[in-house]
């Protein structure tokens, strides 16, 4: 080596340790993680892709999922990408477009769990008795909570709000569209009861509700490539997708909702697996 190289040879190893038979790297955020190469990168990365927790995102989605997960190898973003062009689930379905979207309105929240944004998905082929999915989004930290419901009355709607009201507190406002079952005396009540005001989507601007379309749209998007070809088994997937969406970095605040909440990384099985620092 030529002293140049060998000065950054040098500044790199401080990097670096070696704790037999692992190699660790200490990276710019300061979080210590394996380095690995070879065809256990390629299982991690599938894992982190194509797993029961990985929701098939994109290339670099997936690599921060392989950070978050505390692994590295140098060429993480360019094996993501090649992963995600293989992937055939991924192939076969397709995305929708950016310019194909309605124009999302953002809305100004201060406080985590302070405004609610909730919709029905649904209906779908039955599964276990259940046709849709109740989803309740938090516009702050992005965090979902997602149920599946054999109806769409106000009744399961009450039901779902007071477990989340007792787990996340009463927020400040909840955000909905127009429906009957969240037009009504029944869920007018419970309003009252926990003081939370109750806003409404206008017909004919659904976007404004924006936060829950999204979700919406990631969670159906999950749920397409991770259910194949039984499509009466969406409910039993259901819980793994909002783990995927959880742990999904996302660029609006710059981490993954469960981090944001929880105020660190969440574990994944893989990490166990492949022994993680």
């Amino acid at each position: 080596m030529s002293s140049q190289q060998k000065n950054k040879f040098f500044k790199d190893v401080k990097h670096y340790f070696w704790d037999d038979p692992y190699l660790f790297k200490i990276c710019a955020d300061q979080v210590i993680r394996r380095c690995v190469a070879g065809q256990e990168a390629f299982d991690i990365l599938k894992a982190c892709h194509s797993g029961p927790i990985g929701g098939h995102y994109g290339a670099n989605y997936t690599a921060k999922k392989v950070f978050d997960s505390g692994f590295y190898w140098p060429t993480i973003y360019r094996d993501a990408h090649d992963l995600v062009t293989r992937c055939d689930t991924c192939q076969r379905q397709g995305k929708i477009l950016q310019r194909d979207e309605m124009p999302q309105n953002s809305i100004q929240v201060c406080e985590i769990f302070d405004v609610w944004g909730i919709d029905f998905m649904g209906s779908f082929p039955s599964s276990r008795g259940n046709k849709y999915i109740l989803v309740a989004v938090d516009y702050l930290s992005k965090w979902v909570e997602a149920k599946a419901l054999p109806t769409n009355d106000a009744r399961v709607v009450c039901k779902f709000l007071k477990s989340l009201f007792a787990r996340f507190g009463a927020p400040r406002a909840i955000i909905s569209d127009r429906g009957t079952h969240f037009c009504n005396d029944q869920f007018a009540k419970v309003m009252l009861k926990y003081g939370v005001t109750h806003r409404l989507s206008t017909a004919y601007h659904p976007q404004t509700s924006g936060q829950v379309e999204v979700s919406n749209r990631g969670l159906k998007r999950i749920l397409e490539r991770t259910v194949g070809e039984n499509r009466a088994s969406w409910s039993d997937k259901l819980d793994d997708a909002l783990w995927a969406f959880r742990t999904a970095y996302k660029t609006p605040i710059g981490c993954t909702p469960y981090k944001l909440v929880y105020g660190k990384a969440c574990h994944l099985p893989i990490e166990l697996e492949h022994k993680a620092y």
